[in-house]
């Protein structure tokens, strides 16, 4: 039987017997979730004490070009339009899952707005004013709730928020991105460029067709942006973090990077410094002992160290129709848990203060350069020279055999060196008429998950 009862948390006097679900967008992931609540009904009924009774979906396509995942549901009610979902006071959460960030605040404020708890997978939206959405669902007395929107099946964000609440994180690092990652472990694995793999993930759909937010960095940085958030209660504008993308790393790189026991991965980092918070996201070398070194194909890992915790490591699938579906199902119990109680904030912090990046060109770091030269003799001493102007030490150099001297690369490795001393040699090394084109810096990362 149907509960007619709508509940706010503030509200203890009412129980419903069942839950009323609203789901907004039947994408891969709006259908995972369906999915996995059709099949695994039974079993949240347990562990709730009452069930889950998916009332309403809604998505453009159920006219037209229904999706079979619908057809489990034959009870709820269709529509095409979001506002009879975030209206129906049968319906106690509403999961905005149609991405984008103009529609789906306006989905998240509105059913606010109506006494409803949230879930949302949408990372761009939730970095971009998570914060803003957060106090509107606080004032309202509902829950917010935002698993799905990093790391796709790892429940980074319930780990950080509860697992490990009681630590001080001081730094963290991440394989954000399964496009990215597997586009990078395929190269290392058979060697070909980067254009290659792309052009292969996209026809196995793997990237999109546009693949911009992924392979340069927005999509991680997305991500990142939420950690800090989660890890430093730190509210960070997105674009301020210090983003590159992997568009220039090419299958050379490897090669030398095998030279050194490493590997390059597209890292996101936030690490907790003296001089403050340090945020990139950026192609990186990581020591193949390393366990962030060993992630491979489109997995997704969080590294994070605390001050008493000490090393904890989450890995699993970044993406997918079920296994994101499982953390958006996974938020719906724990806000349905909430229900006529207090929400917990989706941050752990009850609120986010503004904070101002410490700028990266602080943070000192051993380095990776990749040149790419028309050979000549005094290369190296011109090279050299510019370097000890800065006051920047040459680790070693390595070369590879070539046979086309018109572009042979070449790499020096670096000791620790502040980045403004490395950004000032660049400078003036970029204006050498020798190079092919500028060289590639990445940082050597180490000390951590070995």
């Amino acid at each position: 039987m149907r509960a007619r009862t709508s509940v706010r948390p503030s509200d203890n006097s009412h129980f419903v017997s069942s839950i009323g679900i609203g789901i907004i967008g039947l994408g891969n992931v709006g259908g995972g979730a369906l999915e996995i609540i059709a099949d695994n009904g039974d079993q949240i009924a347990q562990k709730l004490g009452r069930p889950l009774e998916v009332r309403a979906i809604c998505s453009r396509s159920l006219a037209t070009n229904p999706p079979k995942v619908a057809d489990m549901f034959p009870a709820a009610k269709r529509t095409a339009d979001w506002r009879a979902v975030v209206n129906d006071p049968d319906i106690h959460i509403v999961a905005e899952l149609v991405g984008g960030t103009d529609v789906a605040a306006e989905i998240i404020a509105s059913a606010a707005q109506n006494g409803k708890s949230v879930v949302t997978a949408n990372k761009e939206l939730m970095a971009l004013r998570g914060a803003e959405l957060w106090a509107s669902a606080q004032s309202a007395g509902v829950g917010l709730a935002m698993e799905a929107s990093v790391a796709g099946g790892i429940p980074i964000l319930t780990a950080i928020r509860e697992g490990i609440a009681g630590d001080r994180i001081q730094s963290l690092l991440g394989i954000l991105n399964g496009t990215c990652n597997y586009i990078l472990t395929e190269m290392e694995r058979r060697g070909d460029s980067l254009e290659t793999v792309l052009t292969e993930a996209q026809e196995l759909g793997y990237a999109e067709a546009d693949p911009t937010a992924d392979v340069d960095g927005y999509d991680a940085r997305s991500k990142l942006a939420i950690l800090a958030g989660l890890a430093f209660g730190a509210r960070i504008d997105p674009e301020s973090i210090p983003t590159e993308g992997i568009r220039r790393i090419r299958d050379i790189d490897f090669r030398y990077a095998a030279r050194l026991d490493h590997t390059v991965r597209l890292i996101a980092k936030a690490e907790s410094a003296p001089e403050g918070l340090f945020l990139s996201v950026r192609p990186a070398l990581l020591p193949r002992d390393t366990i962030l070194a060993k992630v491979v194909g489109s997995y997704n890992s969080v590294w994070i160290k605390g001050a008493h915790g000490a090393d904890t490591f989450y890995y699993g699938r970044g993406a997918g129709p079920t296994p994101t579906g499982v953390a958006v199902v996974s938020d719906i119990i724990g806000l349905a848990r909430e229900l006529g109680g207090t929400p917990r904030s989706p941050f752990a912090y009850g609120q986010l203060q503004r904070q101002q990046l410490a700028p990266i060109r602080q943070e000192t770091l051993p380095y990776y350069v990749r040149f790419r030269v028309r050979d000549r003799p005094g290369i190296l001493a011109a090279i050299s020279e510019i370097l000890a102007e800065s006051s920047i030490s040459i680790d070693a150099v390595l070369q590879e055999p070539a046979d086309d001297k018109a572009d042979l690369p070449f790499v020096m490795t670096l000791d620790p060196t502040p980045g403004h001393r490395l950004e000032t040699a660049m400078a003036k090394i970029r204006s050498l008429e020798f190079l092919v084109d500028p060289p590639l810096a990445l940082p050597l990362e180490s000390g951590f998950g070995g």
